[in-house]
């Protein structure tokens, strides 16, 4: 699987440590930076990740930062992603099943090591259940194009 990774300094080791895990595993990891802990902005590095998933030139993206919080907003104004900040592997694995998503946040201040690979070890193995939450999906395209969100009328 091709997977994009990006962080700012405060999420930087973290970051490292996915990166050399999945390449570990055979993915090919793209790096978007940041290239150390220097203190940077995580604006930039988590909606060029973002912008290489919904482009389709990485199947998923991986974006950390301090609390995880800044990257996943970041990745959430881009169009068709959607990017949760995950605490756990359950966590993980509902977003994807639920909900589809396609960038994982992770915070390197609440999130250890061994801790980040379950996580990414559940966002990668999960796959979307379909079904009802398609539509749900469908209504999330549609607020992101301007509309309410509203699911259309069955005529």
């Amino acid at each position: 699987m091709r997977i994009v990774v990006g962080s700012d300094h405060a999420g930087f080791t973290l970051k490292q440590h996915v990166k050399a895990s999945l390449e570990g595993q055979g993915h090919e990891v793209v790096d978007v930076g940041t290239t150390s802990a220097d203190s940077t902005d995580y604006p930039q590095f988590a909606a060029q990740a973002a912008r290489m998933v919904a482009a389709g030139d990485a199947e998923r993206g991986v974006v950390v930062c301090g609390s995880g919080n800044g990257v996943t907003i970041t990745a959430n104004k881009i169009d068709g992603i959607r990017a949760v900040n995950a605490h756990d592997a359950a966590e993980a694995e509902m977003a994807r099943l639920h909900n589809g998503i396609n960038v994982l946040g992770l915070s390197e201040a609440r999130v250890d090591a061994s801790t980040a690979d379950e996580i990414v070890t559940a966002f990668l193995g999960t796959d979307f259940e379909g079904g009802r939450h398609e539509r749900r999906i469908d209504e999330i395209a549609d607020v992101e194009r301007g509309g309410d969100g509203t699911p259309p009328s069955s005529a």
